[in-house]
């Protein structure tokens, strides 16, 4: 996807603990070490904290860092030449756009510019990790000089921008918003599932099977009524056209 979408010589990086099947082009590193022990009974993704390190596995320079399950259905060029090359770009928080929160699915910085962040992490993680809660969150405020947001278009929550609502999805599948370059699936479902017409951990079903599912208690896909209408959508052939070799 990074290659059919970028116009400039480019390295791609991933952190991984399974390296089987990737292919040879891509430079794998080993998941860089937190250097603490992981926050307990707190959400998320607390590892990639990990990232801000002075040394990031030999990278230099200016690094877009992509969640894994992300499908890229633009050009990739605008992501490197806005702002200032210093700057800490994220996208917005989605599900809360009026506060100043940003989003780590996507986000541009210079690799060993910020250590800071994880030393100060590091000092406190599990205070840091419950103050903040997420990650990301933590990012957002503990930036020496503020970060950036991308413009909002270009980096998208599949389920919040993509998906019809909850009528409209039995009719029709999900769309590519205008002016999006990247679709993010945080959560659930995955690509697979949007691929697939189902949501992650069910099989595909009819409109008719999963309503009629709703008074299966075995079958259902979530304890509330509201719930599980939301769980359905159609196949999506456009994630099946970006997100391949």
């Amino acid at each position: 996807m990074v290659a059919r979408q970028i116009s400039s010589p480019f390295d791609l990086h991933c952190f991984t603990d399974d390296r089987k099947g990737i292919k040879a082009e891509v430079i794998c590193h080993d998941l860089p070490e937190l250097g603490v022990e992981h926050p307990r009974n707190v959400p998320g993704m607390w590892r990639k904290t990990a990232v801000w390190s002075a040394e990031l596995g030999g990278i230099t320079g200016t690094a877009l860092f992509v969640d894994l399950d992300s499908v890229i259905v633009g050009n990739l060029d605008c992501f490197f030449d806005y702002g200032d090359e210093s700057d800490v770009i994220l996208a917005r928080n989605w599900l809360k756009p009026f506060r100043k929160l940003g989003q780590t699915t996507l986000f541009r910085f210079k690799v060993g510019a910020h250590p800071y962040l994880l030393e100060e992490f590091r000092k406190a993680p599990q205070a840091i990790a419950e103050r903040y809660q997420f990650e990301q969150h933590y990012v957002t405020a503990a930036v020496r000089g503020g970060i950036k947001f991308w413009p909002s278009a270009w980096v998208r929550h599949y389920r919040v921008h993509c998906l019809p609502g909850y009528i409209g999805r039995y009719l029709k599948p999900a769309k590519i918003p205008r002016g999006a370059r990247v679709i993010a699936f945080p959560g659930e479902p995955k690509p697979e599932d949007a691929m697939r017409g189902c949501w992650t951990g069910a099989e595909p079903v009819t409109a008719g099977e999963h309503l009629a599912n709703l008074f299966s208690r075995d079958k259902r896909l979530h304890g509330t009524i509201k719930g599980h209408l939301s769980r359905f959508q159609l196949p999506c052939p456009w994630v099946a056209e970006y997100w391949k070799e």
